[in-house]
């Protein structure tokens, strides 16, 4: 054993097998690669890199697969991937996949699938690129074959828990309470100065358990129950201000902007040029470092995106002259943004025409960015007692908080120094341009891209429809869904008969149907104001539990009926599904005044 000394742990023990992958110019390479970007423009401390996120995520996994009492292989195992989860990671953060996202037409294609995450450029190298090493490691006898053992390590480092005997390998590195996210929490508060939120290891740590082959939060007394859920929720907390105070900080965002567009164009130049630009972008996730992505920006990039990489690296970063998030944002064009947002195409299509009727309009140049918040806790299980249940169900501190990460949006116009004065002015205008421009775009995108939490919206619309009734005096009551699991039935099996819409992928590892996209969608249409998500408490076993229930809002209502005619054929399939299934749909009742839902979305 040698150790490598961290800022935030002191001496980390390494083996001579992760000495020697250490030692590769794969692992290498993240030395030389910034684990926050540019974010260094906003946090000067934050210049620390992929390489020392991923020797602390090794120290977090062992921590945890320690406290879970894992055998000798396992804890191998699983510090190995710990160590390796980011080696396909790209160059400065996720610019490169928002680009890939943006332009299919650049995502390279290996062995018939094609690559836009870093996860998948991940599995790619760690699959082909060590498995040589375990001829002349030390501990051969204990790992097994060189090839198969990586496949697993592979997996494990990305999260991918398909076909895995021990579901809760890969859960240690990748899920909602990870040896990632811990590591970058804290890593991230410590080089930026942000703390904002605590992440007490030791407490979340010893609150896991093995629980049905997965890994769950609790405790064996009333106390520890309670605290595991503090210490989830604290990390939880964490994540939420992460987003809000460094991701979405708008200095970071204008760097961000500046070196996705300059990247962009000089791509454009390289396959006008009749280079293999897929082959490029491979690179990009094996070979460069955030230097060589620069300077191959200034070779290939044109003269506007030269001097966009100039001012990066001297730090002339554009400024915000308009900024918008959920706050200033009616509900209508909340949704729609936040849609197009989670699709790539449709995001570069509205921050291309945004910036192009901007420019025509005051004669300056500007940039737009739109972004949302990911990475929402979708399936944290915690074992109160015997049972287990969704952190997100025991806890009402939870799902405000999942809802607060649905909600963050963050839509800006940069523009130069000179000309922000004369754009700041005019930010009433941008709000019309946007609200404007959002629906009429997704009217376009609709034919080309499926709209699954269109779908999902149409459900709850349907089922508007159908359970309504007048209740007299001016007042109208409308159905209230009562089960959570229940709509997870309802999409799964509207999914067979509308595959052009729904594209929902489900397991059964909880006992129903559930899919984690699924979820978060709902959650989207919450945060959103399209639906309200209301809290009741029921007794069971003794125990008083939590669930969900949901209801159209009026602006849900609206925004349905707006949309609408873009699913006609759909709503009708809908319509006669959920009459025939009416009975069994579990369902509560809420009256109001009628006029609420009459209002007309501006």
């Amino acid at each position: 054993m040698s150790s490598i000394i961290d800022p935030i742990y002191g001496h980390i023990r390494i083996s001579g097998l992760e000495q020697l992958i250490i030692n590769t110019p794969q692992m290498a390479r993240l030395r030389r690669v910034q684990q926050l970007g540019l974010a260094d423009v906003a946090f000067p401390g934050a210049n620390h890199t992929r390489f020392e996120h991923s020797v602390g995520t090794l120290f977090i996994a062992d921590k945890i697969a320690s406290a879970l009492a894992l055998n000798e292989e396992e804890i191998v195992k699983v510090r190995l991937a710990g160590l390796l989860h980011d080696i396909g990671h790209c160059a400065f953060s996720h610019v490169v996949e928002s680009v890939l996202k943006r332009n299919p037409g650049f995502q390279p294609v290996l062995n018939g699938k094609k690559f836009l995450r870093h996860e998948m450029f991940t599995k790619h190298v760690i699959s082909n690129s060590f498995h040589t090493m375990l001829e002349i490691a030390a501990n051969v006898e204990l790992l097994g074959k060189p090839e198969p053992f990586f496949q697993e390590i592979a997996k494990m480092a990305t999260g991918d828990q398909d076909g895995v005997p021990k579901p809760y390998l890969a859960q240690i590195i990748s899920d909602d309470i990870d040896a990632d996210r811990i590591d970058f929490l804290l890593r991230d508060s410590y080089h930026t100065g942000v703390e904002l939120g605590l992440v007490d290891v030791d407490q979340i740590v010893g609150s896991l358990s093995i629980s049905n082959g997965r890994i769950v939060l609790g405790g064996s007394m009333s106390y520890d129950e309670d605290m595991s859920l503090t210490a989830a929720e604290s990390m939880l907390i964490a994540r939420a201000h992460h987003y809000s105070a460094i991701i979405h900080n708008p200095k970071t965002q204008g760097a961000r902007v500046m070196l996705l567009h300059a990247l962009e164009n000089a791509l454009s130049n390289l396959e006008a040029a009749g280079k293999d630009v897929r082959a490029q972008v491979l690179d990009f996730f094996i070979s460069y470092n955030d230097g060589d992505l620069l300077n191959f920006i200034e070779t290939y990039g044109d003269t506007g995106a030269k001097k966009l990489i100039m001012n990066i690296r001297s730090g002339a970063i554009c400024t915000a002259a308009a900024r918008f998030t959920a706050r200033n944002l009616n509900p209508r064009t909340r949704m729609s943004l936040s849609t197009i947002a989670r699709n790539g195409v449709a995001k570069k299509t509205f921050e291309d025409e945004l910036s192009r009727s901007l420019r025509k309009k005051y004669r300056v140049s500007v940039l737009v960015d739109l972004d949302v918040a990911g990475g929402i806790p979708k399936s944290t299980r915690v074992k109160i007692g015997d049972e287990e249940g969704f952190f997100y169900d025991e806890s009402a501190l939870a799902n405000g908080l999942v809802r607060a990460i649905s909600r963050q949006i963050s839509l800006c116009v940069f523009g130069r120094p000179d000309d922000n004065k004369l754009l700041s002015q005019a930010s009433h205008d941008f709000l019309l341009d946007i609200e404007s421009l959002s629906p009429r775009l997704l009217h376009f995108i609709r034919s080309d891209n499926n709209l699954p939490v269109e779908g999902l919206l149409m459900i709850f619309y349907s089922a508007h429809r159908m359970f309504k009734r007048e209740a007299g005096d001016g007042k109208i009551t409308i159905p209230r869904l009562r089960n959570i699991a229940k709509i997870y039935w309802l999409v799964r099996e509207l999914g067979e008969r509308l595959r052009n819409l729904f594209d929902y992928k489900f397991h059964g590892h909880y006992g129903f149907p559930y899919s984690d996209r699924l979820f978060e969608d709902i959650q989207v249409l919450v945060a959103m104001g399209m639906v309200d998500e209301d809290l009741r408490y029921f007794e069971k076993n003794g125990r008083w539990k939590q669930r969900y229930e949901y209801v159209l809002t009026s602006d849900g209502l609206g925004y349905a009926e707006m949309i609408s005619p873009a699913y006609q054929h759909e709503l009708k399939v809908i319509d006669e599904f959920l009459s025939i299934n009416k009975h069994s749909i579990p369902r509560d009742y809420v009256t109001v005044a009628e006029r609420r839902y009459k209002k007309q979305i501006r």
